[in-house]
């Protein structure tokens, strides 16, 4: 698949705050740079009234950008030159498969290099990870939503669960998801690809859902029914500054708020379904 990558000149301060604009669009891979920012989106979701919503950004945030096409046979060079490995504490790791191991965690994820980005805000995909650690996945049955590259998928899988289910709607992310499984030899992971209505499944322990805000408020009512009464729900994707919108929109579910963690400008919380 083609993608295209545009190029931002954006004050720094400015940068948490476009990434989560944008990142209610299609785009699906980040990049901080010393000047601003690169956002990656796939080719076919590059539509006009995409293009039409960048250009009123770039009018009302006062910034500069260009749109490059990087081909589909330049795409993992991009993916090999931008990807950092994650490490959160002595807990658990995420690197590519060309890193060297990092020694001194519990919990070491490989992600090939030749798969989709997927590995999304790093901020997020951090304070998930750092969330999990504090949750028993023993014998339990999980639900990564919007798995992208499989990272929690997988770490929850290392953390003894008994079933992973994982959903994307983005093909590449399916299919990342299938082969990083394989290669960190996790084989208790059902992925599909679509939307939440392609999972049937029900009474899950713990869901994970690292995506951005309208998706996850917009898909409360179903993952309140499709979690276990005294189960876990972890969200992610969303600003400090949407803090209020959450809770307004959990309000009406019978969950209770046990956890909420922030990075940079990102947030993350931990629910409990309570009834």
């Amino acid at each position: 698949m083609n993608y295209y990558c545009y190029e931002i000149e954006v004050e720094s301060y400015q940068v948490d705050i476009l990434t989560a604009l944008l990142g209610e669009l299609p785009f699906d891979s980040f990049e901080e740079t010393d000047s601003g920012l690169k956002a990656y989106i796939p080719e076919p979701d590059d539509a006009r009234d995409v293009q039409i919503l960048i250009a009123d950004y770039a009018e009302q945030f006062e910034f500069q950008y260009i749109r490059k096409l990087i081909p589909a046979e330049n795409w993992n060079a991009v993916w090999e030159a931008n990807f950092q490995p994650i490490q959160v504490g002595h807990f658990a790791a995420v690197r590519a498969d060309f890193h060297p191991p990092i020694t001194g965690v519990v919990h070491d994820i490989v992600i090939h290099p030749n798969m989709a980005f997927g590995t999304g805000h790093h901020e997020t995909t951090y304070m998930m990870i750092e969330a999990m650690q504090g949750l028993d996945f023993k014998n339990k049955y999980v639900f990564d939503y919007g798995c992208g590259t499989g990272i929690l998928a997988i770490l929850a899988s290392k953390l003894l669960a008994s079933q992973v289910e994982a959903v994307d709607i983005q093909k590449e992310s399916y299919e990342a998801t299938l082969q990083n499984s394989e290669t960190n030899h996790m084989n208790n992971i059902h992925a599909v690809q679509g939307t939440l209505e392609a999972v049937h499944a029900a009474d899950f322990d713990v869901i994970l859902a690292n995506i951005n805000r309208n998706v996850i408020s917009d898909s409360l009512s179903t993952l309140y029914q499709k979690l276990k009464p005294n189960g876990k729900l972890l969200i992610s994707g969303f600003m400090t500054q949407d803090e209020s919108f959450m809770r307004q929109h959990i309000a009406p579910y019978g969950f209770s708020i046990q956890q909420i963690q922030h990075r940079g400008y990102w947030l993350c919380m931990v629910l409990d379904k309570t009834s």
